[in-house]
Order: structure tokens, then sequence, then C-alpha cells
């Protein structure tokens, strides 16, 4: 249990750290691809807006082509960088500011398509990557896609109509979209470094962070145990002297209650001696043995008890099924299962038994009626001393350990046991084995 616990730990840890480190980058990945894209957007805007080239005042050193006179150009751009804070020699471009360099530090090409969809003409002027039948394919395809802008490749186009002709735009983005992946492939590298060690360090650290459960849990095996055996001795004592006084004395209430209180205070000693060393999962003794038999065998065992309480017990078991495992623990745990039925089943209820093989597993179940059976208390039947029916303890003389024992066998064997109600009228427990 307490390395179950350390693994849930570790797991839900480093779950927690991958779902943070997702979202970080997602997010900053997310803007960076949207920046390269606006980035690309604002100059492909100023190029459409110039029939598919720079205008003359983005070609003149620091003039924008404000003015007449290339001193009061310069003057005037000079001015307005330095009010509204930027570098001079900066350009603004479909809203963003750029550097002076843009025109020449920028790779483009245009294609001019007509109605029908045939190349009218290209311009690979101002890049050396793409000819021009290249450059007439990539154009051909983002027609065809019917998008106004987006993404061929490395390059990010837009696509707009003059005079019934289709006018494209290609900008090469390599370079921002290569660093744009650089960053993502290192991140994720660091990150997935940065996991690592985290790991191991959680499994340094998680070992400390759980020993104080591990000492307290063994510590309460060890008192259960230990207080069990010494319990042993003066109830089998008491036992013995009240029965040597009935003989001295003849039958008497008091004795018989001294008895009967001595015997149950017995059974709940081993039961808890017998629940706490199943739950250190010792190795049991596997073997070959016929399930269907051993159910059969129990259900015969119980018919007669079903009957005086005024209860229908039936059974649906796939004959000649086989299971590897202890068979005296199995044996057990279908005794708890039919005795929790027998016991809380309303008077004239139903009991039923099955047994079958589903693919690679075998489920024993047992189902019953009952008066009530609340959803939310469904979930807390294996837990100890947990009775549903509180007002019937002393009825049904139990102590809430049978099924904690149940799950326990069940888990020894490597299987999964759980109980569900569909009408809150009924109880179902299944116990699922692997083959």
């Amino acid at each position: 249990m307490i390395k179950k616990l350390r693994v849930r730990f570790i797991l839900a840890a480093m779950l927690s750290l991958a779902i943070v480190l997702a979202v970080i980058f997602g997010a900053v990945g997310a803007l960076s691809y949207r920046s390269v894209t606006q980035n690309a957007d604002s100059v492909l805007a100023v190029l459409k807006e110039n029939g598919g080239t720079f205008p003359d005042s983005y070609m003149k050193p620091g003039g924008m082509g404000l003015g007449t006179d290339r001193g009061q150009k310069q003057g005037s751009a000079a001015d307005s960088d330095t009010k509204a804070g930027k570098t001079p020699g900066s350009k603004i471009a479909g809203g963003r500011h750029f550097s002076a360099e843009l025109p020449y530090e920028t790779r483009y090409f245009t294609v001019a398509l007509s109605k029908s969809g045939s190349v009218m003409s290209v311009n690979t002027g101002k890049i050396a990557a793409v000819d021009t039948e290249k450059a007439a394919d990539y154009a051909k395809k983002a027609a065809e896609s019917g998008k106004k802008s987006g993404y061929m490749d490395d390059y990010r186009y837009i696509s707009y109509t003059s005079d019934g002709s289709t006018y494209l735009i290609f900008l090469d983005c390599g370079r921002d979209l290569g660093s744009f992946r650089s960053y993502l492939l290192t991140g994720i590298f660091v990150s997935l470094a940065g996991m690592i060690a985290v790991l191991l360090l959680l499994i340094v650290f998680s070992a400390r962070v759980v020993r104080p459960f591990s000492e307290n849990m063994e510590k309460q095996k060890r008192f259960i145990t230990d207080a069990g055996h010494e319990l042993k001795t003066p109830l089998t004592v008491i036992s013995a002297d009240a029965e040597v006084l009935e003989m001295d004395i003849g039958e008497n209430e008091w004795l018989d209650d001294i008895k009967s209180q001595a015997g149950r205070m017995a059974d709940l000693t081993n039961r808890l001696i017998q629940l706490s060393r199943m739950q250190e999962q010792p190795q049991i003794e596997m073997i070959e043995f016929p399930l269907s038999d051993l159910l059969e065998e129990n259900l015969e065992s119980f018919q007669a008890l079903a009957k005086t309480h005024n209860e229908t017990l039936t059974a649906d078991i796939e004959p000649m099924l086989t299971m590897r495992g202890d068979e005296k623990s199995i044996g057990q745990l279908i005794t708890i299962l039919l005795d929790n039925a027998v016991k809380y089943t309303n008077p004239g209820g139903r009991i039923k038994a099955s047994l079958s093989k589903e693919k690679n597993t075998i489920k024993l179940s047992v189902f019953n009626t009952a008066e009530s059976v609340p959803r939310e208390n469904v979930e807390h039947l294996f837990d100890r001393f947990y009775r549903m029916d509180q007002s019937r303890n002393s009825d049904t003389g139990g102590y809430g350990l049978g099924l904690s024992i149940a799950a326990a066998i069940v888990k020894a064997h490597k299987g999964k046991i759980a109980a569900s109600t569909e009408d809150e009228k009924s109880l179902l427990i299944t116990a699922s084995f692997p083959v």
C-alpha cells in the first residue's frame, strides 16, 4: 500500500509538472507564432498597397517620402522618431515599426493570375530560392485553396483581386519560422531534461515523505497482531472458567452471556489478525483448483440458512471453470459474500450467485435484494468496521470486517472487487480475477 501511495504521489507530481510546462510552452509558442505571422502580414500589407514592391520612401535612407527635400525628409523622420521614442531610421509598415534595412533583407516574389487561373506574370527578382516555375506552382496551389492568406511551406502569402485578375504575394518567413521551430525543440528538450531531473529528485525525496506513513502502518499492524495474540489467552481463560462454573452451578443466563461475549471477542480478534496478515500481502501458494465446484459446494451450505430467512438463493455457474490461487482463501471469499447477502437481504428477497469467464477475466458476483442501499454508502462497504445498516448490528452479529477481508483476499490474488446498486433496493458485489 505504501509503495502504491509513493507511486501515485510521484505520478501526480509529474503529471502536474507536465501540464504546467505544456501550458507555458503552448502559450509562449502560440504567441511567438502569432508574432511571426503578424509581422509577415504587416510587410505583405505594405507590398500589397504598392503593387508588390516597397515604395521609394522605404528605399531612401532615413526618409518616409513625406517632404520634398531629402534633408527635410531625414530631419522630419528623425524628429518624429525621437518624439515617438523610436530609433532614428526605423520605418512604419502596416502599423508596425521595422528597421530601415527591411526592403534590403526581405525576400519575396509575386505572381499574377488571370480569371481562368493561368499565369500572367511572375516576378522573382527579390528571391533566389524560387524560380519562375516553382513560383507559379505555389500561386496555383494557393489560388485553389480559396484562402486570402496562409502559408505555403515557409512562405506567407496574401491574395487579392484587382481589375479581374488575382495577385499573390509570397513572403519568405523561413528565418523567423526556423527560429520559432528551434525555440520549440530547445524548449521541449530542456523540459524533458527538467522533468527527468525532477523525477529523480521525487524518487529520492518521496521515500522520506511517505516514511512516517509507512512507520505508522507498520506499528498499527504490529499492534493489532500483538494485541490479538495477547487477548487470546485471557479470552480462552474466561471461556474455560465460565464452563467450569456452569458445571458447578448449572446453566445461568449470566454465564451464557459471558461465554457469548467471550466468543465474539475471540472471533473479532481472529478476524483482525487475519485482515492484518492479508493486507501485508504475503506470498500465497498458487495452485490450480476447480472454482465452479468450490462455489457449488458453498452454495449448498447456505441453502438451508437462506430458507430459514425466507430468502430465495439461486445460482448461474459456468461449469468446469478453474482458477489459479489459494483455494482456502477463495473459499473464504465466497463464504463472506454469501453470508453478507443472507444477512442483509430483505425478508422474502432474492440472492443470486454468478460465475463466468469473459475473455481473460473470471468474474464472481453475488446479487441480493435489500430494503435500502443508498448509493453514497456503497463505496464505503469495504472499509473496516463499516456496516450499511447500523440498526441491525445486534441482529446480524457482524463486525464490519467481512468485506474488508474479502477485498484483501481479492487484492492478494491481483484481482479487483467492486460494489454497485442500480435501484438502491439491491446490491451487486463483483470480484474479478485475471486468468
